[in-house]
């Protein structure tokens, strides 16, 4: 785990899609410290009209190539950890593709990160990388 839902302007190219994707998952193994094979990912396509964001907030703003990323992940993680996993992300996607760093948006879900995930078989899996 972490399960990452990546919602972007579907008119971006493939690779910048990939690109999003890599740079959250290469933060998430430097800040998280989750192993590599943890990469579950979705990237959801939005037109123009399905994506919604305020011109500027909180004196941030925004532009229509906006990223929401939204992290759903184990608790346990301090707010330092997840300070710098906000600026690894939006810096490290800003380095390698065309999305300006004002444009991504992180959400972070935390759960228990035991009974509340299957990775598949219908099971509860216990990951040895968390600590009990």
């Amino acid at each position: 785990m972490p399960f990452v839902r990546i919602s972007l302007p579907k008119k971006l190219s493939l690779a910048t899609k990939n690109n999003i994707s890599e740079a959250i998952h290469q933060s998430l193994i430097a800040e998280f410290h989750i192993p590599s094979a943890d990469y579950f990912h979705v990237i959801e396509e939005l037109e123009q009209h399905q994506i919604k964001y305020p011109e500027s907030y909180l004196g941030v703003s925004h532009s229509e190539e906006i990223v929401y990323v939204q992290i759903t992940a184990g608790q346990g993680r301090t707010v330092e950890q997840k300070r710098k996993l906000y600026h690894q992300i939006a810096t490290r996607i800003a380095a390698t593709t065309e999305i300006l760093i004002n444009n991504v948006i992180i959400v972070l879900v935390e759960n228990n990160g035991l009974e509340n995930w299957s990775f598949g078989n219908g099971e509860i899996q216990e990951p040895t990388h968390l600590k009990k």
